[in-house]
């Protein structure tokens, strides 16, 4: 299977809506209001300053997906670059699809000199945790949260 990371395009907006739901769904059990998300990744998609979104396109189909968004570090006077939104449809699992999402964004950020790449994974996914720390990814800090959605 040939497959090649782009930047995600307008054209795109049905296939990432579609891999939100079901990456919701899949790790922490939440159904996503459809109409909000989709508002949202066109909000991302027409406006870089949001952030980005990277696919990975196999046989005509967007097969993975990975969203980056930015936090500023006044330690490190440079952009962090947070991972989110990643996603491989079921049937392309264990390719090396997130590996080449990962790589292609790692090589991005240093041209762009960003100060390194964060994320953050459910407490209970642990596969997901697996993965990350076999590409090398520390963790460091916990993440706490006040959501007023």
């Amino acid at each position: 299977m040939a497959a090649a990371v782009r930047l995600a395009a307008l054209d795109d907006l049905d296939a990432l809506t579609s891999y939100n739901m079901a990456m919701a769904h899949e790790t922490e059990g939440l159904t996503l209001q459809q109409g909000i998300l989709r508002k949202g990744i066109e909000a991302l998609l027409t406006d870089r300053s949001k952030g980005q979104y990277f696919v990975v396109e196999a046989e005509g189909q967007v097969v993975a997906q990975l969203m980056i968004t930015y936090e500023w570090s006044d330690w490190r006077n440079s952009r962090i670059w947070w991972i989110q939104s990643v996603y491989v449809h079921p049937d392309h699992r264990r390719k090396g699809l997130f590996k080449l999402l990962y790589d292609y964004v790692k090589e991005l950020s240093l041209e762009e000199r960003a100060a390194g790449l964060r994320l953050y994974a459910d407490a209970s996914n642990h596969r997901a945790q697996s993965t990350y720390k076999a590409m090398g990814m520390t963790t460091h800090y916990n993440v706490f949260e006040d959501m007023t959605e």
